[in-house]
């Protein structure tokens, strides 16, 4: 069965933004969230920057989507690097994380509230 190109290039753009958001999520995510639910200070903060996310993507009327998330993240990294901020690399400290460390485990904390089958390969 042949596809149109459209729905191949739909899946593609899908399946790089699952894998984007995966590779975030491995990266900021495992360690952070892991930190937040042992840390009520934190976990408070990733759920105030998870509700500014899911605003500003207007979550409230339109469900999140990886490539939704991914987007948001990629904005938050470019920015970062116009103003000289460095990006998370290696192990966090997440006893004083910064603003956008703290951005990006938000943006990992909604991706597990994904549905599921936004995440199932393509």
């Amino acid at each position: 069965m042949r596809l149109p190109y459209s729905q191949v290039a739909t899946r593609t753009a899908a399946s790089a933004a699952r894998s984007a958001l995966a590779l975030l999520c491995a990266s900021v995510g495992v360690s952070g969230l892991a930190a937040a639910a042992a840390n009520p200070g934190l976990l408070a903060m990733v759920d105030q920057h998870a509700a500014a996310v899911r605003d500003s993507l207007d979550g409230d009327r339109r469900p999140l989507t990886p490539a939704a998330l991914v987007g948001y993240a990629d904005g938050l990294r470019a920015a970062a690097l116009e103003h000289g901020l460095s990006l998370p690399t290696g192990t966090v400290d997440w006893t004083e994380p910064d603003w956008l460390r703290i951005r990006l485990l938000a943006v990992c904390a909604l991706a597990r509230t994904l549905d599921p089958r936004h995440l199932e390969a393509a």
